[in-house]
């Protein structure tokens, strides 16, 4: 019998990268965009009342923003405010 036989298999799953904030915005707002929605109502939708819905399925939006945090966009968003108009 072959040696390795006897040896206990690892089987690993490849963890999924977490997208960063403005990859998200930029996925979900194409997404929205291209299946017709006003893109900016949408997201804020979705970020005021954590309803998935506003999202669409399309080329997954919806999966794609439920893997950050609200709070997160909204500190994006802010951050690139104040970085582009404020300073």
């Amino acid at each position: 019998m072959r040696e390795e036989l006897y040896y206990t298999q690892h089987y690993r799953i490849p963890k999924e990268a977490i997208p960063t904030v403005p990859e998200v915005f930029e996925r979900v707002y194409a997404a929205l965009a291209e299946k017709g929605y006003d893109p900016v109502n949408q997201i804020v939708g979705y970020i005021m009342s954590g309803d998935p819905t506003y999202i669409t399925s399309h080329n997954n939006a919806r999966g794609i923003i439920a893997k950050v945090e609200r709070d997160e966009l909204i500190e994006e968003a802010i951050r690139y405010y104040i970085d582009n108009k404020l300073k």
